[in-house]
């Protein structure tokens, strides 16, 4: 992947060498040139110097062929102006922002913009919401059998009961966010649009569970 990154403070540094860490390409745009020693030397990406809502800017960044895009500035404004440039006018699809304001962030999120706070914890949830659906679980048991994923309610499982997911995807469902809120599903539940899973898994049953995912659900 290519991930355009607005913002080259604690977390928009961490959140590039981790991108590098694990072979994406990245680059960094911040209006501040001194900010960009935070990279540190064997950082190999692109450094732009301008601000991140500024389409020549990300044009130079190489938003046209990105594949997501994270505004973790200092600035609610300029991080929410940047991330609707992004999805908006480039069509960027996986976009995150940081938002310090929790109120306005539930605004964001309802608008299909991730909002994400706190710099160790901001730069791995930025992550695994930038990567593709898997790549990263949130959360692997020492022995590694067991992980712990947020997947978003695909079209294909909306209207859908929970119960029904769980069997065709030997997993189990923790629990649900749903408009700003955590629900924990019950044989009667169903699956609405917007909807936020956090599925409990095997490892190895990791590939069965997203393939379900992908295919829908097989008819009773």
């Amino acid at each position: 992947m290519h991930v355009v990154i607005m913002g080259c403070g604690r977390v928009g540094s961490t959140l590039a060498r981790g991108l590098e860490d694990r072979n994406h390409t990245v680059s960094v745009i911040d209006s501040e040139p001194d900010s960009f020693r935070r990279l540190g030397p064997a950082f190999n990406g692109d450094k732009v110097t301008g601000y991140g809502f500024d389409q020549a800017v990300l044009e130079k960044a190489g938003i046209r062929r990105a594949d997501a895009f994270a505004a973790v500035s200092s600035g609610d404004n300029s991080n929410i102006i940047a991330a609707r440039v992004a999805r908006e006018t480039f069509g960027i699809q996986q976009v995150v922002a940081r938002i310090y304001d929790p109120g306005r962030a539930e605004v964001y999120q309802r608008l299909g913009i991730t909002t994400v706070a706190t710099v160790k914890w901001t730069a791995d949830q930025v992550m695994r919401r930038l990567l593709p659906v898997g790549a990263e679980p949130d959360f692997r048991d020492p022995t590694g059998t067991i992980r712990l994923d947020q997947v978003p309610v695909p079209d294909a499982w909306i209207g859908h009961r929970t119960i029904h997911f769980q069997d065709q995807s030997r997993s189990r469902i923790a629990w649900i966010d749903r408009l700003g809120d955590g629900m924990l599903p019950n044989r009667d539940s169903v699956l609405q649009e917007g909807d936020l899973m956090h599925l409990v898994m095997r490892e190895e049953n990791a590939a069965h569970a997203y393939a379900v995912l992908t295919r829908g659900p097989e008819e009773h």
